[in-house]
């Protein structure tokens, strides 16, 4: 997707920007909203509640991307498809009324292009998710989760690639379906006796990324 052309074209229309400190929620699943909203610059979470009350993760997103656009494109209010929820010290974000932006997309042939595109994008990524879900355990789980970790905050240094990125156990228990901390605790434990990972200043050091990859090839 052409992010710079959405990024520009909402900056020529002069749309409001807004900022939100870490560990913010910018929307609240199942809530009525009137914006759309797109992230500009920073770290968010998005995620959803399951019936028995967890939380369950949905992804990272660190690049500018529309943040509000899962729903129907007529109404002037709509319920926010999930939580999103600032992971950087502070992120910034467009906000525009969505009718607003609906009767912009209707106009600009580019921009139809760009939302198109975001459409099939995030349903590929739905059909992954559940497929990375199905077909592998708990540990096959996390260890496809800190493979596409690689791809979002990896750095390469000496000793392998740093997850330039703090996450917590219960973080990644909400991404991978897990219902507890201990049980990301001890997978953890045995891919740092393995030789796969190690932790450094509270950030994951990726040794052998080879070993993580073959969860997701599966």
């Amino acid at each position: 997707m052409d992010n710079e052309y959405l990024l520009n074209f909402l900056k020529e229309k002069n749309v409001a920007t807004i900022k939100k400190k870490k560990h913010t929620y910018l929307t609240y699943y199942g809530l009525e909203q009137q914006d759309t909203y797109v992230l500009k610059d920073g770290v968010v979470k998005t995620s959803v509640i399951l019936p028995d009350g967890r939380e369950f993760n949905i992804s990272y997103i660190n690049t500018p991307d529309i943040l509000s656009l899962l729903r129907d494109q007529v109404s002037q209010y709509t319920s926010a498809p999930f939580n999103v929820r600032v992971e950087s010290d502070v992120a910034t974000f467009y906000r525009i009324p969505r009718v607003l932006f609906w009767d912009y997309v209707s106009q600009d042939k580019k921009l139809q292009d760009y939302v198109n595109s975001y459409y099939r994008e995030k349903l590929s990524e739905a059909i992954f998710r559940q497929q990375i879900m199905m077909m592998n355990g708990k540990t096959g789980a996390i260890c496809s989760f800190l493979y596409q970790l690689i791809h979002l905050f990896g750095r390469k240094v000496e000793a392998g690639t740093l997850i330039d990125f703090q996450i917590t156990n219960d973080d990644i228990a909400g991404f991978c379906g897990i219902s507890t901390r201990n049980s990301v605790s001890r997978i953890i434990c045995k891919l740092k006796e393995e030789g796969i990972i190690k932790i450094v200043n509270q950030k994951i050091l990726i040794l052998d990324v080879d070993f993580l990859k073959q969860y997701v090839q599966c």
